[in-house]
């Protein structure tokens, strides 16, 4: 799976092909009959989903993982971190929620300036490292500087560095840090909840990769990247103890074989595997797994490259956002197990979210091109087996796309080289992220001018002048409406389409209780084998 897209850059998986009929009437509407999407942010009971309930105490979760590149680490902050492992080995200064709100984590309490412009940390003074060392400021402000230092490469560096340097970070207190930013961010508390955000050791960035020393939940046992691994339960942890003793990862290259791992009763939990429909139909049908839906889990847009020769026009990109039908999309690519979007990246689960998008309507598309000075038009359109859905994404857009004078051709590149060769180089690709992300970070991160992810090079000043007045702007309702008007100035003129969010469908034991996952991370103290 994503990875979020962050999380693909130099990850080389391969995928089982996924296989529809040329008029994509093949697709059978009742794989999975009776299962409902559901409503909130988690898991739902929907299709055989884990029970809530008592866990008990011990006992070893194995969990199936794609296999990631030789080069990934236990480093957080890096481009190329084991992820499975993060939320287990380590914590951060707060977290959000499923539901969006901002929570502490090392850090009991912040506080702002009325400017914005320094924010002032309290951390937590019950907490050790792994070692047994106590944990301080100075390993705040270290991992701030690892992650802001150009040598590490964290795809968090470019959300943070626009506003904050290494030396305006400082600990005047063994339990205090201060961040002095040089312009006003009224959301940076919550950029500090972002993946690459795990907290490490001071003077550790050369060892980190290897020791996984933090102060989560779990210690690390063993670690080979792109290979197996274990963790065991920290009987120090400063929060609630997990329930499990232990996490063994093993590493399993194909999704069918995930799979037949997980039906054989060799691993209890496939992770980062977003399932198709014929596994999810095979695994639903056995009687010791099932599968669970993670509602609204993933985004899939279609990025336009607006610096390529077909995507420069807004009127060409406004075309194709009304040429297809969304919720004919929908059904087509994930089974309806998702939400319409309608070209907003911003999922309607988000505080900020603006009920606002663009509607199907083939005249005006034709009518679009026509301003554009054309009858008809043409382009590739790049998909992979590395996610289930990019293939069926690229063959309902064809579909859906056809009455408006729009011709897809669908290209299908090699799994290991997608994220190298295709994404941010052809002019229209399918593609996907993880949901979960602050709106300053999603929005800054992937369409801000000259961002590092900024996948369809999309560059618009006033949607980034009004990004600057959204985090400038302190008063709650304000800021709502800014970070709103740049949605809107996004979906209007944006050179992505995004036509839905889909749910993740995630293969496990039914053995387990209290699963529970938002972003990129599950709940780690929760998660047990039911007491019997």
């Amino acid at each position: 799976m994503d990875r979020l897209l962050d999380t693909v850059k130099g990850h080389q998986l391969s995928r089982r092909n996924v296989i529809f009929g040329a008029a994509l009437g093949v697709i059978v509407p009742t794989l999975l009959a009776g299962c409902s999407t559901g409503g909130g942010g988690a898991t739902t009971n929907a299709i055989g989903a884990p029970r809530t309930g008592t866990a008990a105490k011990g006992g070893i979760l194995r969990i199936a993982r794609p296999p990631a590149s030789k080069a990934e680490t236990l480093d957080p902050a890096s481009s190329l971190s084991a992820y499975e492992y993060l939320g287990a080995l380590y914590n951060r200064l707060v977290k959000l929620s499923t539901s969006g709100s901002l929570l502490p984590d090392l850090a009991a309490s912040w506080q702002q300036t009325p400017d914005a412009m320094t924010w002032t940390f309290t951390l937590r003074s019950d907490v050790s490292w792994h070692d047994g060392k106590p944990f301080t400021s100075a390993d705040v402000v270290y991992t701030m500087q690892h992650i802001l230092d150009p040598a590490t490469a964290s795809p968090q560096a470019g959300v943070l560095s626009p506003f904050l340097t290494g030396s305006s970070i400082s600990a005047p207190t063994a339990t205090t840090v201060v961040f002095a930013l040089s312009s006003p961010n009224a959301e940076f508390a919550s950029l500090l909840a972002g993946y690459n955000c795990y907290i490490i050791p001071a003077g550790s960035a050369a060892t980190i990769g290897a020791s996984g020393i933090g102060t989560g939940p779990f210690s690390l046992t063993s670690f080979t990247a792109a290979g197996p691994g274990a963790v065991a339960r920290n009987e120090s942890y400063f929060g609630d103890k997990p329930m499990l003793d232990s996490i063994e990862f093993s590493s399993i290259a194909d999704t069918q074989a995930r799979v037949n791992a997980l039906l054989a009763g060799q691993v209890d939990f496939i992770a980062q595997t977003n399932l198709d429909f014929a596994s999810a139909k095979l695994v639903t049908a056995s009687t010791t797994v099932t599968v669970s839906t993670i509602k609204n889990a993933q985004w899939y847009p279609v990025p336009m490259l607006n610096s390529s020769a077909e995507f420069s026009n807004p009127l060409v990109r406004q075309a194709l956002a009304h040429a297809y039908n969304p919720t004919e999309v929908l059904q087509l690519s994930v089974q309806n197990y998702g939400t319409v979007a309608k070209n907003n990246p911003v999922p309607p689960t988000e505080a900020y979210y603006l009920d606002y998008g663009l509607d199907y309507d083939p005249d005006k598309s034709k009518s679009l091109l026509k301003q554009a000075g054309m009858d008809s038009f043409t382009s590739d359109i790049y998909t992979s087996t590395y996610d289930p859905v990019l293939t069926p994404l690229a063959l309902a857009l064809k579909g859906s796309m056809a009455p408006s004078n729009i011709t897809l051709n669908v290209v299908n590149a090699s799994a290991d080289s997608y994220y190298t060769d295709v994404w941010m180089k052809k002019p229209l690709m399918t593609t996907y992220w993880y949901t979960g992300r602050p709106i300053d970070q999603l929005l800054n991160q992937i369409f801000r001018s000259g961002s590092s992810y900024n996948e369809t090079a999309y560059s618009n000043p006033t949607f980034d002048q009004t990004l600057d007045a959204a985090r400038a702007t302190v008063d709650d309702a304000k800021r709502k409406t800014l970070y709103q008007d740049a949605q809107k100035i996004l979906i209007d003129d944006g050179g992505s389409l995004t036509p839905f969010f889909s749910d993740r469908l995630v293969g496990l034991s039914k053995k387990i209780v209290n699963y529970d996952e938002h972003g990129f991370e599950f709940d780690y103290l929760k998660i047990g084998f039911e007491a019997v």
